[in-house]
């Protein structure tokens, strides 16, 4: 009888797990950011955009939905390991450090930094094994970029 329920529950955890694609992935890590501080500004909703569209590439219609299913997609996860697994199948190491300064650019896009941004923005390098140098070095390029 053991043996039946620990067959059960593995099987219904297999079948319970979602897989996504590369581009849904890295929609739903830039708009975990978008809303990490749980004040979403028209800048960061058109960094998010902008930052996406680096990432894929998808005509004006197909990249609208995948911003808005990128959303719901964050919205309804419970961990960002799902996403970060996927880009690291994916991705080389520069994509990934790629998808870090994206981060930290949606981030900026108001032009305030918020605690629980970076922490994120954090949380995702490491997940996304992108060295703590790199991390660094991605934030200071975007913020040079961003206010020279």
């Amino acid at each position: 009888m053991l043996k039946s329920f620990l067959s059960f529950f593995e099987n219904s955890k297999k079948s319970s797990s979602p897989s996504y694609t590369l581009e849904l992935a890295t929609a739903a890590l830039l708009s975990e950011i978008v809303s990490a501080d749980n004040e979403i500004t028209a800048e960061e909703r058109e960094e998010y955009e902008k930052q996406l569209q680096k990432h894929v590439n998808l005509d004006e219609e197909a990249l609208s939905q995948l911003l808005k299913k990128g959303e719901a997609t964050a919205e309804e996860a419970v961990d960002l390991v799902q996403f970060t697994q996927v880009v690291n199948q994916h991705c080389n190491a520069q994509e990934r450090i790629d998808i870090i300064k994206s981060l930290w650019a949606i981030a900026y896009a108001d032009s305030s930094l918020a605690p629980l941004e970076e922490s994120t923005i954090r949380q995702i390098a490491e997940l996304l094994y992108v060295p703590h140098s790199q991390f660094i070095k991605s934030k200071l390029e975007v913020i040079e970029n961003t206010y020279l």
